[in-house]
């Protein structure tokens, strides 16, 4: 095995989380002990990313990015069971009002600020590009509608796979592999009404190491925050492309 992988440790969404492992192998000229001082660093900051699981995925593909993802021994795919819907196959809202944006990341249904900051301009982007609204605040405003969208990295387990948690997704997958699940939830209060439109869509992202096979169906990133990005990116669409045709909302 490489000593390399990106998950190593058991995490807070039920799959094994960032780590470090302390083996030797030819797939990276690193002593044990050297590792084990990498390994033992992570855990001592983990308070530092209050994110837990997630935030130190995205930290150590970062840092290791040169170790471990171009050797071969972590990859991270993307599920492409949910892919990015254009703007072009949204519905065109024929009178766009102005909305506040308010976004969270959560792990297991508990906010996640360190995530929330990291992907909080990805989601006003995607929201903005759009055009469904006339203009997008993250400040409080009165007199607007509010769009409230979170993101909710979930755990998937075998008895969530064989419910069918997203249709397509893929599952059964090696010992050697993980997969994290998003759920994301878009909910729209218009000005003055008391009662949300509320949309949802799901996502997943899969990670490999070692010479484990990829999964089939999915799409490989370069690294854990390209990812996290294109998920990001993926689930909010399909959401808002679902709030776009809603009578309620156009």
């Amino acid at each position: 095995m490489c000593p390399f992988p990106l998950i190593a440790s058991r995490s807070p969404i039920g799959a094994p989380s960032a780590g470090l492992t302390g083996t030797q192998t030819a797939c990276a000229d690193v002593s044990e002990s050297t590792v084990h001082k990498k390994n033992q660093g992570m855990q001592n900051n983990n308070s530092k990313f209050g994110g837990g699981a997630f935030m130190r995925r995205i930290v150590m593909a970062t840092a290791l990015a040169g170790a471990a993802l171009l050797t071969g021994c972590a990859s991270v795919y993307v599920d492409t069971a949910t892919k990015e819907v254009p703007v072009s196959e949204m519905k065109k809202v024929a009178d766009p009002k102005p909305v506040q944006l308010v976004f969270e990341f959560q792990t297991k249904g508990g906010p996640n600020q360190r995530a929330t900051t990291l992907l909080k301009d990805t989601v006003a982007k995607e929201v903005m590009d759009t055009g469904m609204f006339s203009k997008v605040a993250t400040d409080p405003t009165p007199n607007i509608g509010m769009l409230s969208v979170t993101l909710n990295n979930v755990p998937l387990t075998e008895n969530a796979a064989g419910k069918g948690f997203v249709t397509g997704l893929t599952f059964g997958l090696a010992g050697s592999a993980v997969t994290d699940g998003y759920i994301c939830t878009v909910s729209y209060l218009p000005a003055g009404q008391a009662t949300p439109i509320v949309k949802t869509a799901r996502h997943a992202i899969h990670t490999t190491m070692g010479n484990a096979n990829p999964p089939a169906g999915v799409q490989k990133s370069a690294s854990m925050l390209d990812a996290v990005q294109q998920m990001t990116r993926d689930v909010l669409s399909n959401a808002l492309k679902d709030l776009s045709y809603d009578p309620a909302f156009n």
